[in-house]
């Protein structure tokens, strides 16, 4: 296994983030209720505050469940075989509400549609607010807050079904970023979006953690997109930790198409001209400033 990479942190007092690790599993085994195939076998993993961590692996490999069981859908609304343990700011998830699970971390769906459904941006944004009952007025401050944050404040009147895909994933965002978490998590989000929005989308969670201070945990295939903002890369294979380390470091070592994971045509090319001197290309502008001759 290779050797896991840290973040570096920075204060947040909005966040109040800890130096100690934000998440942290032991031993986690997970099996649902009436399969006989465990999807996940003895998993040990840390997270930092402040890191942005990308879950790779095949589908089928056990990364959604993984992300389910800190977010706390797994146990207690998922039932099965459930043994180990997961912190998350130093609460046991297993014992610890949905609702109060809930300020801690902000989950992202795969397709935003889960998510919103009010009938205005805005609304949709203050759904969660309205169930802390918040008072009116810190409401709307956090409502404006986030969708200034997420660029969306032109949207605030229109309906959910009028948007783009790319929009309705920025209002899913805004929504959560409105309760405050420390943690956002984030299921494949680029899977329906052109290449364009897609690339805009990881920008924008590149910034949130630089803006925020927030950690981020996120699934996703296109490695390309998502590489160079991650500190730290995660493989799983079978409900099992393979590879942890860097994504440079694990992509430069490992064939991680043995574990489903694709390998980026950047990272191939980048392999095969094997530059004397010059570090992993992970996207085409450090292959072209590889490749730019030297004055």
């Amino acid at each position: 296994m290779l050797r896991p990479v840290s973040a570096t942190n920075s204060s947040n007092p909005v966040l109040g983030r800890a130096a100690s690790d934000l998440i942290e599993i032991k031993d986690l085994n997970f099996k649902y209720f009436g399969s006989t195939t465990p999807v996940l076998q003895n998993v040990n993993l840390t997270v930092k505050n402040n890191e942005i961590v990308l879950i790779a692996g095949h589908s089928g490999s056990g990364k959604s469940t993984l992300l389910r069981a800190i977010n706390g859908l797994i146990p207690h609304q998922h039932s099965g075989d459930y043994s180990g343990e997961v912190l998350v700011d130093g609460l046991k998830v297993s014992e610890t509400s949905m609702s109060v699970l809930a300020l801690k971390v902000g989950y992202i769906f795969q397709n935003p549609e889960n998510q919103i459904f009010m009938f205005s941006v805005e609304r949709d944004v203050a759904f969660g607010l309205e169930n802390l009952a918040l008072p009116q007025a810190e409401m709307r401050e956090r409502v404006d807050w986030a969708m200034e944050l997420l660029q969306i404040k032109s949207l605030a009147l229109r309906a959910p079904h009028e948007l783009s895909d790319g929009q309705k994933q920025r209002v899913a965002i805004a929504g959560v970023l409105a309760m405050k978490p420390k943690i956002l998590i984030l299921d494949e989000p680029t899977s329906l979006l052109d290449p364009f929005t897609a690339k805009s989308l990881v920008n924008l969670i590149r910034d949130l953690r630089s803006t925020l201070g927030i950690t981020v945990l996120i699934v996703e295939h296109r490695l390309d997109l998502v590489a160079k903002i991650c500190d730290r890369m995660v493989v799983v294979d079978k409900g099992t930790v393979v590879l942890e380390g860097s994504p440079r470091e694990i992509l430069s070592k490992t064939d991680v198409s043995l574990f489903g994971v694709t390998e980026p045509t950047i990272v191939k090319l980048s392999k095969r001209l094997s530059l004397e001197g010059e570090k992993l290309a992970l996207d085409a502008q450090e292959l072209t400033t590889a490749l730019k001759p030297v004055a």
